[in-house]
């Protein structure tokens, strides 16, 4: 989804300050809702990605992760589906989708208003036609500092059946496994060349550690367990796992 009017050809270049502005701006909007956002290069992406993953955007071009700390649930998503339950009755595809979608439509409308940027929205759910991740949000989340992503080559060679893939997992060093990557806004004709890479910090060093979390991950993804890998300053509330915990055709009574 583009928000914008000026085309991509004509390009402007941020500063960091002008990039750490912008946040502040973003941050403010969504004040106290649960999200957080932090920049990145697109040229960094695509450096980690293999071909059919790359974005076609110049390396400069800048872009913005997004994710939300459990606070979401309660302070975004119950007044949307609030608001939802007193006005249109119109069925949506899912509840929770179309709460971050709304609201990083709103974001970018904020961001766009009196400025010729043009904002493209890469949802973590997107998919191509042939079922291919337009994005893959775990990497952008390391890249961009956010959460450092462990995988399988992060442990020792022998710790997994090679023949038996393994996926990877991102751990926040604020909540742990207690988030959720949702997107990535793209401001396709921002550059920002003095962007300087901040490293997600590695808070599970141990590689005996990193096993037991892929494991638990991998293994036993239902009962949350690799979500407390590391302590965490904020967790998903009761009301919160119940939701996720129950089908989402009755999810609606719950909420």
């Amino acid at each position: 989804m583009d928000v914008g009017h000026k085309s991509p050809e004509t390009f402007c270049n941020f500063s960091s300050e002008e990039t750490s502005e912008l946040i502040s701006e973003i941050d403010k909007f969504s004040s106290r809702k649960g999200f957080e956002f932090h920049p990145f290069k697109i040229g960094w992406y695509n450096e980690c990605v293999q071909t059919p993953f790359v974005l076609p955007y110049t390396y400069d071009t800048l872009a913005v992760l997004v994710i939300n700390a459990p606070s979401m649930f309660e302070n975004c998503f119950l007044p949307f589906m609030a608001k939802r339950q007193n006005g249109s009755s119109a069925a949506v595809r899912d509840p929770i989708d179309e709460c971050i979608s709304e609201h990083l439509q709103q974001i970018s409308k904020n961001v766009t208003k009196d400025r010729d940027y043009r904002i493209e929205i890469i949802h973590d759910y997107d998919l191509h036609p042939n079922r291919r991740p337009k994005i893959l949000c775990q990497t952008a989340a390391h890249v961009s500092g956010a959460a450092y992503f462990y995988q399988k080559s992060d442990v020792y060679p022998n710790a997994f059946d090679n023949k038996k893939r393994i996926c990877g997992v991102c751990i926040h060093p604020k909540y742990g496994g207690w988030f959720a990557i949702r997107g990535v806004m793209i401001l396709k004709n921002v550059l920002c060349s003095d962007l300087q890479r901040v490293e997600p910090e590695d808070v599970v060093s141990s590689i005996d550690r990193r096993t037991e979390l892929l494991i638990r991950f991998n293994y036993h993804w239902q009962d949350s367990t690799y979500r407390d890998i590391v302590p965490s300053v904020e967790q998903y509330s009761i009301a919160q796992r119940l939701y996720f915990q129950t089908k989402p055709t009755d999810r609606k009574s719950v909420v």
